[in-house]
C-alpha cells in the first residue's frame, strides 16, 4: 500500500492508521473534483476501511453537487471522519455541510490534530 498520493485537489498520508486528507490551499471543489478526490482515495486505500483525519482550511469554495457527492458517496470505506476546521470560515461550511448532506458515518469537527486524533482513535 502506498503511504502518499498527491492530485490537483488534495495530498493523502497515513499515519498510524488514520488517513489524512490536506485540501490545498484556496482549492474549489466541483463535482469533478469531488469524483476525482473519492476515486483516488479509493485506489489508495485499495479496498480496506480507515478513519480519516480531512483538513478542509484550504477550501475555497465547494458547490451543492459536490458535497451531496462527498457526503453519500464519499462515505465509502470511512470509519469515521474528524475535520479540521478554522473558525468561523470552515467551521460554517462545515456546520452547513453536516446540516445539508448527513453524512451516514461518525462526524466530528475538530480545531486541531491532536483532538481530531483522539476521536479517530476510538474508530481504530
Amino acid at each position: 500500500m502506498r503511504n502518499f498520493f498527491e492530485n490537483d485537489y488534495t495530498s493523502y498520508r497515513f499515519y498510524d492508521g488514520i488517513l489524512h486528507i490536506i485540501y490545498h490551499q484556496e482549492v474549489i471543489i466541483d463535482m469533478t473534483a469531488a469524483v476525482q478526490i473519492v476515486k483516488d482515495r479509493l485506489i489508495l486505500q485499495e479496498g480496506q476501511s480507515f478513519p480519516i483525519l480531512c483538513d478542509i482550511r484550504g477550501i475555497k469554495e465547494i458547490n451543492k453537487a459536490a458535497r451531496s457527492y462527498l457526503a453519500v458517496e464519499g462515505s465509502t470505506l470511512i470509519k469515521a471522519v474528524a475535520v479540521i476546521v478554522d473558525p468561523p470560515v470552515s467551521e460554517i461550511m462545515w456546520e452547513f455541510y453536516i446540516r445539508t448532506s448527513n453524512p451516514p458515518i461518525p462526524t466530528k469537527s475538530c480545531e486541531n490534530i491532536d483532538e481530531a486524533l483522539l476521536f479517530l482513535k476510538s474508530f481504530m
